[in-house]
């Protein structure tokens, strides 16, 4: 591995290989940031964990030295981990296997040597604060237990033991 790579591994990944290729298939070859942007908006249940992997593997690279807007994903690869195998219960007394996979992810950042323009910013946008209400004069100040009273008179829905306990009349 040369200097200009930055390996980071996930493993033990509680989905199927199968599942995790088809998100990791997607930011092949991406600038990190582009890639972090696909996975966050991608619905997929392996794209948080990818995320996780790509910012760590970032950190790693920064911390060795590396220019963390020039990288890129060199190679992303999956591999089977262990699997569990299991039992389900079927009729006249067979059973179906079941077998729940495991996923090791190994994926290599590399420098890439004509970086392209970020077209996503995913930086953390500031927060703006909350203007304050100014309270209306028309509403006078009451006590806790008097708006408390007033709001389950308000609201039309009958109590648990009303809705449970109805009775016709006869």
């Amino acid at each position: 591995m040369a200097a200009t790579e930055n390996k980071a591994k996930l493993r033990n990944l509680h989905i199927a290989p199968r599942k995790v290729r088809r998100v990791a298939n997607l930011i092949k070859g991406m600038p990190v940031e582009e890639a972090l942007a696909q996975l966050t908006l991608h619905p997929a249940r392996p794209s948080g964990p990818l995320v996780k992997l790509i910012r760590s593997a970032v950190a790693n690279a920064r911390s060795k030295g590396m220019k963390v807007e020039i990288l890129a994903v060199k190679s992303i690869m999956v591999d089977e981990g262990p699997m569990l195998k299991r039992a389900l219960p079927r009729a006249m007394g067979r059973t179906t296997p079941i077998h729940k996979k495991f996923s090791h992810v190994t994926l290599i950042l590399g420098e890439s040597a004509s970086p392209k323009p970020v077209r996503f910013d995913l930086s953390k946008a500031e927060k703006k604060p909350k203007k304050e209400k100014k309270p209306s004069k028309s509403t006078k100040a009451k006590t806790a237990p008097e708006a408390k009273a007033e709001q389950k008179k308000t609201s039309g829905k009958p109590g648990f033991f009303k809705r449970v306990f109805r009775r016709k009349s006869i």
